[in-house]
C-alpha cells in the first residue's frame, strides 16, 4: 500500500472509527458516522483508501476468506490494500474497512494499515484461549451479578463473597460486588448483601470476628498438676455461688470463725510464665462470652481440671484474712485443697439467715458500709443475661439478690489482700486503679446513676498501686477470676513465684504483658457489648408483639435516651410530648435494622 496523502472522499481513520474526508487545506475537514464534522491535523488520522467514498453508510459488513488469508500471509507481514484483495477479491472503501475491523481486532493481524504483522499459529491459539477465559469469566461475572441483585447464591459464589464478608468484618474498605450493585461499601452495606443472599443467616453476629477475636478453643496440651505441698482445708465448708448454667466456677467462699477464705483455682499451677498455653491467653486477654458462646482463653481441659467444685477435692490457691478495725488483717495465700458445693444465686439467697452465710453477710456487709463511705459509685442500673440456644434469644434480668452483693464484696476483700501483700513485699503485678470523677453525687433515681456514670473516668490496669474510686478501695488487683481474665492469672503466677521463695517476673516484663493482654481485653469487651445489643435486637424481632416500658434518662436536642429495664437497652427516639427525666415511656418497635445495630420504635409518654 502505497504511501498517499487524503484527498477528497478518501476514506481515513480518525481514532477508531472510520470517516470520510470532505476537504483538505491548513486542516482537514471529516465527516465522522451520524454526520458530524470535524476539522484535524494530518497526523490525527490513517489513510485506509484513496477512495471515492460518498458516503459512510457504504461500509457495509462484508464476509471474506479471513481464514484463507490469514493460513496465506501467516507469519509474514502485508499492508491492508493486499489483505483485502486476498479476503474480498477487492479493494474497496468497504472492503477496506472490513479488512482493517480484523486488524484493529488483533487476533490474526496486528499494525497500521502500511505495515500489518500476521499472527502465527501459536500466537493466535494462546489469545484465542484468553479471549475464551475472559469471555467467560465476564459471562459468569454478569450471572453472579445478576443473582445477587436477585437475592440469591449458588454455592459457588462463597468464593467472591468471601470479598464482601472482609468488608463486613472491617478487614477491608474495597468491593468491587458492592460498586458494580451500587452500594456504598460499607460495614453495614455489606452485612445487608451478606444476610440478603443467604451467605450469613438473617441473626448472624458479626462482632466478634469484626473485632478480631479468635473465635476458636484452644487446642493445647495440659500437662498434669505439680507434686507441691498443698494446705488441707477440705474441712471447711466452701461454697462456689455463681449464675445458674456457670460452666467456669473460679472461685468459693469459706469462713473459720473470724477469718474468711476465698478460694481459687488454682490455674497458674498449670500454666506457669512464658508456656504455650501462657501466651495463648496473654494474645486473647479473657474469655469471650457471647450470647450464644464461650470462647475460652485457654483450653477447656483447664477448667475440668480445676473449676472449684467440679471434681470431689480440687487444688487452689486460698486467699486467707481477717475483717476488723475496717481494714483487712492477717493475710495470707495458700495452695490448697478444698471441697466445694456449688450453688446458684438463687439458692445462696434463700439460706442467708443460715450459717456460714448469716456470719459471711454480716462481714461482707461491713466491708461493703466501708467501701460506701469512702464514695464507692452507687449506680444500680438494670442488667440482663441474653441468652441463645436453638436461633431462640433468652433475655432474664439479674436479680438484685443479697447473696450476689455477698460473694462481689468477698471477692473485692481478696483482690484488695492480693494487693497489699504484693505492694508490702514488691512483687509487681497488675493494680486497677480509677481517677474519681470531677463532682461526687449520690444518685437515686435512673436519670441520675445515668448521668453520673457518664462522669467517670475509665479503669485502668498497670504497675500503679492508685486507688479504686469506682469500688472505694485505697489498693486493689483482680485476682479471683484466672480462668477467665489473664490479669488475674498473671497476678497468680507472680505470687506463686514469691510463695516458692523464686524471684517474679520484674515490672517490665510484667507491664508488657498487661498491655498484650488488655489489647485483647479491650477488643473482647467491645464485642461483648455490640454483641448483647445485636442479640436484644433479634429477640426483639423474635418477639413481634412486644410493646413495654422505657424510663427517659437524657433529653437531646431532639431525641430523648430511654432505658428499656427489661432488656437493659438504651435508645435514642422522638417521644411525643415533653418528657421529662425518670418520666415513663410507652415504647413498640417500628422498625430493626440489624447490620445498623438500631432499633425503631414509636413512643409516647404514659
Amino acid at each position: 500500500m502505497k504511501e498517499t496523502k487524503p484527498v477528497a472522499d478518501s476514506l481515513v481513520l480518525y481514532k477508531i472509527r472510520p470517516a470520510r474526508v470532505m476537504s483538505v487545506g491548513e486542516k482537514i475537514e471529516i465527516e465522522l458516522e451520524g454526520g458530524q464534522t470535524k476539522r484535524v491535523r494530518s497526523k490525527d488520522i490513517e489513510l485506509l483508501h484513496p477512495g471515492p467514498l460518498r458516503k459512510l453508510t457504504e461500509l457495509t459488513p462484508l464476509d471474506g476468506e479471513l481464514l484463507e488469508a490469514w493460513e496465506l500471509l501467516e507469519g509474514g507481514t502485508t499492508q491492508l490494500d493486499e489483505l483485502s484483495e486476498l479476503m474480498f477479491a477487492d479493494y474497496t472503501p468497504a472492503t477496506a474497512w472490513a479488512a482493517w475491523q480484523w486488524v484493529a481486532d488483533g487476533l490474526y493481524f496486528s499494525g497500521s494499515p502500511g505495515h500489518i504483522t500476521v499472527r502465527g499459529r501459536e500466537e493466535v491459539e494462546r489469545e484465542r484461549r484468553e479471549r475464551e477465559a475472559k469471555a467467560t469469566a465476564k459471562r459468569e461475572w454478569e450471572e453472579f451479578i445478576g443473582r445477587m441483585a436477585a437475592g440469591t447464591m449458588l454455592e459457588q459464589d462463597r468464593v467472591r463473597l468471601s470479598e464482601v464478608e472482609k468488608v463486613a468484618l472491617g478487614q477491608s474498605e474495597q468491593s468491587r460486588i458492592l460498586e458494580t450493585l451500587g452500594h456504598p461499601v460499607s460495614r453495614e452495606n455489606a452485612h445487608r448483601l451478606l444476610v440478603g443472599v443467604g451467605y450469613w443467616v438473617p441473626d448472624h453476629n458479626p462482632y466478634p470476628r469484626r473485632f478480631g477475636i479468635n473465635v476458636q478453643t484452644p487446642r493445647l496440651p495440659v500437662p498434669d498438676l505439680p507434686e507441691e505441698p498443698r494446705r488441707d482445708l477440705t474441712h471447711l465448708a466452701a461454697f462456689a455461688i455463681d449464675d445458674e448454667g456457670n460452666q467456669d466456677p473460679d472461685d468459693a467462699i469459706s469462713i473459720d470463725g473470724e477469718r474468711i477464705w476465698v478460694h481459687v483455682a488454682d490455674v497458674a499451677a498449670l500454666v506457669p510464665p512464658d508456656s504455650p498455653m501462657d501466651l495463648e491467653a496473654r494474645s486473647r486477654g479473657s474469655n469471650l462470652y457471647a450470647p450464644e458462646a464461650i470462647v475460652p482463653m485457654l483450653p477447656d481441659e483447664v477448667t475440668r481440671r480445676l473449676g472449684l467444685g467440679l471434681s470431689e477435692i480440687s487444688p487452689a490457691l486460698s486467699f486467707g484474712f481477717s475483717y476488723a478495725h475496717e481494714t483487712l488483717e492477717d493475710i495470707e495465700i495458700v495452695p490448697s485443697w478444698v471441697k466445694v458445693q456449688r450453688l446458684s444465686y438463687q439458692e445462696a439467697d434463700t439460706r442467708l439467715d443460715q450459717a456460714p452465710f448469716s456470719d459471711l453477710l454480716a462481714v461482707t456487709e461491713r466491708y461493703r458500709e466501708h467501701r460506701h463511705a469512702r464514695d464507692a459509685a452507687a449506680i444500680d442500673l438494670p442488667e440482663v443475661s441474653v441468652r441463645v440456644a436453638d436461633g431462640r434469644v433468652t433475655i432474664r434480668p439479674l436479680q438484685r439478690l443479697r447473696s450476689r452483693d455477698m460473694v462481689t464484696d468477698a471477692m473485692l476483700m481478696a483482690g484488695e489482700a492480693a494487693a497489699r501483700l504484693c505492694r508490702e513485699n514488691a512483687v509487681p503485678v497488675p493494680f486497677a486503679s480509677q481517677q474519681p470523677p470531677s463532682e461526687l453525687r449520690q444518685p437515686a433515681d435512673l436519670a441520675s446513676m445515668w448521668a453520673y456514670r457518664k462522669l467517670f473516668q475509665p479503669s485502668r490496669v498497670n504497675l500503679d498501686p492508685s486507688p479504686h474510686f469506682g469500688l472505694g478501695l485505697e489498693i486493689y488487683s483482680r485476682a479471683t477470676s484466672p480462668l477467665r481474665r489473664y490479669s488475674d492469672l498473671l497476678v497468680h503466677q507472680q505470687l506463686r513465684a514469691w510463695l516458692r521463695g523464686e524471684t517474679p517476673l520484674g515490672e517490665s516484663e510484667v507491664a508488657a504483658r498487661i498491655d498484650t493482654a488488655e489489647s485483647g481485653s479491650l477488643a473482647i469487651r467491645r464485642a461483648e457489648r455490640l454483641s448483647n445489643t445485636h442479640w436484644k435486637l433479634v429477640w426483639l424481632r423474635q418477639n413481634g408483639n412486644w410493646s413495654g416500658e422505657g424510663v427517659v434518662v437524657e433529653n437531646e436536642a431532639k431525641k430523648s435516651v430511654v432505658l428499656i429495664p427489661e432488656l437493659a437497652l438504651d435508645v435514642k427516639t422522638r417521644v411525643q410530648g415533653d418528657p421529662e427525666l425518670n418520666a415513663a415511656v410507652e415504647l413498640k418497635p417500628r422498625e430493626i435494622d440489624l447490620p445498623d445495630l438500631t432499633c425503631y420504635f414509636s413512643a409516647r409518654l404514659k
